[in-house]
Formats: structure tokens, sequence, C-alpha cells
């Protein structure tokens, strides 16, 4: 048999499998543009270390996933195919909210863009009637996603109470409670 055969494949769809590899792709360009996140945090002129440990972990955590659903494809038989990441900004500072809020709102949309694509990955599985995978993502993925959302939520409504958008002295303040 040539390497083009799984032994292990068994009821795992085209679909799920082409699904996977884009949630994959998902997976890693976040975690690009958290690790830019932390990158630009960690300036010298910047010196927001809190921010920038936050947006680290961040980054590890979404490469944790792709990795967890790289295992999930290899367990089904499937082939993970990674694909070209976009190149993610490098400058966070906004005239009106300040890099921190300006950061934060781009983490939330971030995390709810993931949560979406995890939902839609779901009824991929679900439409192909794979029990499995609806039952790996609901398992492994989505409630962590959830509370994700949830986490960044709260930071931005904290940071909001704490000052005027782009007040540094708010930004620098919340930098010291992460």
């Amino acid at each position: 048999q040539s390497v083009e055969y799984s032994f292990a494949r068994s009821g795992f769809a085209n679909e799920c499998e082409l699904a996977l590899n884009a949630q994959i792709n998902v997976e890693y360009n976040v975690s690009y543009i958290y690790h830019a996140m932390w990158a630009y945090f960690s300036r010298d002129n910047v010196a927001l270390k809190g921010f920038a440990e936050h947006f680290k972990r961040e980054a590890l955590e979404e490469r944790e996933h792709a990795e967890q659903l790289m295992e999930y494809m290899n367990l089904r038989g499937g082939r993970v195919e990674l694909q070209q990441l976009l190149p993610p900004q490098s400058e966070y500072d906004h005239p009106e909210k300040g890099c921190a809020l300006y950061a934060l709102e781009l983490s939330l949309s971030l995390e709810k863009l993931n949560n979406d694509k995890l939902c839609e990955l779901h009824r991929v599985a679900d439409d192909a009637g794979d029990a499995h995978m609806c039952d790996f993502l609901e398992g492994e993925m989505l409630a962590p996603q959830v509370e994700s959302v949830r986490e960044v939520s709260e930071m931005v409504a904290t940071l909001l109470r704490m000052g005027p958008p782009g007040d540094g002295m708010a930004a620098w303040h919340f930098d010291q409670t992460l």
C-alpha cells in the first residue's frame, strides 16, 4: 500500500477532513496574530509586559489547539494539509483606543471567529453523521472556546471601566494585573 492509504480511516468523510484542515489553518493564523501582539507589547517603547505575556500564552494555546486537531486528524486516518499563513499586522497602536483596548478588541473578534468556525466544523461533522467527531469537538474544543470569549469580553469591559480609551495610565494599571 502507498502512504495515500490509511488503515485507520473508518467513517471519516472527505468533507470532515477538509473542514478539519481549514480549522487547523484558522488556529495557526490566530496563533500567528497573537505572536505578533506579543512581539509588539514586548518592545521597549511599549513595555506592557503583562499584555505581552498574555498574548504569548494565547499564541501557544492556539498552536496547541492546532496540534490537537492534527492529532485527531491522524487518529481518524485523515491527512493534515497545512496552508500558508497570512502575515499579521505588527503595529497595534490606535489613536482613539490606545494599543491595549485595540488589541483586546481584536483578540475578542479572533476568539469569536474561532468559536464560529468550530461551530461550523461541528455542523459539517453532524451533517456527515460523524458522531465521533461531534463528540470530540463537544468534549475538547467548544467549551474552552466559549470560556475564552467570555474571558476576553471581561478584559475589554474592565479596561473600559478603568478610564477613557487610549488613556495610557489605565492600560498601564491593567497591565499590572495580568
